[in-house]
């Protein structure tokens, strides 16, 4: 009778009843409770440092004085955001599709391993400020430009780690499906991928923090719209509050695709197989 009456309880409320869950979940509020207070804390000593060191707005702004340049019109910020953000997106999306599908027919051939591989490592090392100028050349100014800088960044380590994925799935295991004449897609659909996940969102992570970068040096070298390009323009003017602000939102960007991926990896990939 207890353990029909126990099955009757729904999962959720035999969940909470865990106290291993819930000590899990008081640690994660906890956790989260002091990053928010260490930033709060971090932004009041820079509003008081701001105002009590008598340092001019242009060499130290007050956040509050970041924060008014929301306001300016001139510096259409809604518009710049979504130039940087469609750039960050596009070249980092880009770069997963592209980085697992050279990763799975770099361990499908050998041959075009041997070949190609060395290759993108030697391009790999080409300094992606350099690749400004010769995009330009190619492709005018453009989101499309910035995209492909992005892109440059982020697909080696999303290529590399995915590689390093597939290759680490047991060869029985491979054996076994290939002895059931199960094909290269099927194997990689029910093998390869769920073992390389961890891998690949590991890599993800990665090209998430240079995703940014890639679009703010896209901006600084090829571009007549985006955050980094009007950080350009108001360096002119000594206006280095709204620098600060442009600074604060493509911090903000890259937080919150991290944070996407964290949460993608979270929702895909048992605790116990993530890599870092």
């Amino acid at each position: 009778m207890a353990a029909e009456a126990r099955s009757d309880i729904p999962a959720g409320v035999v969940a909470a009843r865990d106290p291993r869950r819930v000590a899990a979940a008081r640690a994660v509020r906890r956790r989260w409770g002091i990053i928010l207070l260490v930033h709060l804390a971090a932004v009041v000593l820079w509003e008081a440092l701001a105002r009590l060191a008598g340092l001019p707005a242009f060499l130290l702004p007050a956040p509050s004085a970041v924060v008014a340049t929301l306001g300016n019109p001139n510096h259409a910020w809604a518009s710049n955001t979504l130039v940087t953000l469609a750039e960050i997106a596009g070249g980092y999306a880009l770069a997963i599709a592209l980085g697992v599908l050279g990763a799975l027919l770099f361990t499908w051939s050998r041959t075009l391993s041997l070949l190609v591989f060395p290759l993108l490592v030697t391009l790999n090392m080409i300094p992606k400020v350099a690749l400004g100028p010769i995009m330009i050349v190619w492709m005018s100014y453009g989101i499309v430009t910035n995209m492909l800088i992005t892109f440059s960044l982020c697909f080696f380590p999303i290529l590399l780690t995915t590689v390093r994925g597939l290759q680490e799935v047991e060869p029985d295991l491979l054996d076994l499906v290939h002895s059931l004449k199960g094909s290269r897609l099927q194997v990689f659909r029910y093998i390869q991928l769920p073992g390389a996940l961890p891998y690949i969102f590991s890599g993800m992570k990665v090209a998430a923090i240079l995703a940014v970068a890639g679009a703010v040096v896209g901006e600084f070298v090829a571009s007549e719209r985006g955050l980094a390009y009007l950080m350009i323009q108001v360096q002119s003017s000594l206006d280095t509050a709204a620098m600060f602000m442009a600074v604060i939102i493509l911090t903000l960007l890259g937080l919150a695709l991290y944070l996407l991926v964290l949460g993608l990896e979270h929702r895909f990939v048992p605790r116990d197989a993530r890599k870092g």
